[in-house]
């Protein structure tokens, strides 16, 4: 059986999405910045930045989101839904599965423990990635379900929007840091007896 990784872009002072993110202006130019090493907003990639995201898609099987990330990614994600595989989202509203192009979106409505099953079963000896956004990524924290913790942060000063960590204490080991001109990505250990 894979890990479950949080994966998260943080601004250094903590902010995962800037202030006002909107389904119809999904990013802005914040969001654009702030996702840059993504390659998004036409942000031009280091190789760096391409071999970290690459290796995040090459050991995932399956990713976890948000409603509102799914909200506001459904549109820039495109006709394929830009993932290529099985992503599981949590919301309290009731959908019918979404298929786009390789990617299929599976409406999740109980709970953060029968979204990691089912991503689980579908992800098979591969990764299941946490991603976005804040309140999805801290249930998996406060459960105690995430094995490993990678944030990508970003050297830029947001001010305001959604943080990532707000409340709740976790003991993390540093294991990896990769840095480039846009992002240093860090990767933790959750040491499993310190959650609280």
């Amino acid at each position: 059986m894979g890990r479950v990784l949080l994966e998260m872009t943080m601004s250094l002072d903590g902010f995962t999405a800037a202030p006002n993110v909107d389904v119809d202006q999904p990013l802005g130019e914040d969001g654009e910045r702030l996702h840059g090493w993504l390659g998004l907003g036409g942000n031009p990639v280091s190789e760096i930045d391409r071999e970290i995201s690459a290796e995040m898609f090459a050991e995932t099987g399956a990713f976890i989101l948000g409603r509102r990330t799914f909200d506001v990614g459904e549109g820039p994600w495109g006709d394929d839904g830009a993932f290529g595989m099985p992503c599981f989202v949590l919301t309290s509203r009731t959908r019918e599965k979404l298929v786009k192009g390789p990617t299929t979106f599976t409406f999740v409505t109980d709970g953060v423990e029968s979204a990691l099953k089912q991503a689980r079963a579908a992800a098979g000896n591969k990764d299941v990635v946490v991603m976005g956004g804040a309140e999805v990524a801290r249930q998996y924290l406060r459960a105690g379900l995430v094995d490993e913790v990678r944030i990508h942060l970003v050297p830029m000063l947001l001010g305001a929007g959604t943080r990532l960590f707000d409340g709740g204490r976790v003991e993390l080991e540093q294991t990896r840091v990769v840095e480039s001109p846009a992002a240093t990505h860090l990767t933790f250990r959750v040491a499993r007896s310190a959650i609280s």
